[in-house]
């Protein structure tokens, strides 16, 4: 088992998570943040730590397409460890369905 990244996450993109994470697998994308599957080592930390649930384990049923998308991405882009502001505009897409198809970026974020 890991943990993915979801939709969710798309334009939100809070860091929280990534500070409590104790073995730095998270990877920054434009608009969200990627779990690396094979760094994860299934602790669960950071699932309560997303204020927007986009966190999941692999084992829920739906999310082939997100392990994929983690896994591809997470090799792409950029390691990061610390926590810095969301998006100024993140709020306004809390609850916001289709992200994927109407927000999604494959550019690398900043990274540490």
């Amino acid at each position: 088992m890991t943990y993915v990244v979801t939709e969710d996450c798309i334009r939100c993109k809070y860091l929280d998570c990534v500070e409590v994470c104790p073995v730095d697998c998270f990877y920054e994308g434009e608009v969200m943040l990627v779990i690396h599957p094979d760094e994860c080592i299934d602790c669960g930390v950071c699932v309560p730590e997303c204020p927007v649930d986009a966190i999941k384990a692999d084992t829920e049923s739906g999310l082939e397409k997100w392990l994929e998308l983690n896994a591809e991405y997470a090799s792409r882009w950029p390691n990061i460890t610390i926590n810095r502001d969301a998006p100024p505009d993140a709020d306004e897409y809390v609850g916001v369905k289709e992200k994927y198809q109407k927000f999604f970026s494959d550019k690398p974020g900043e990274g540490d």
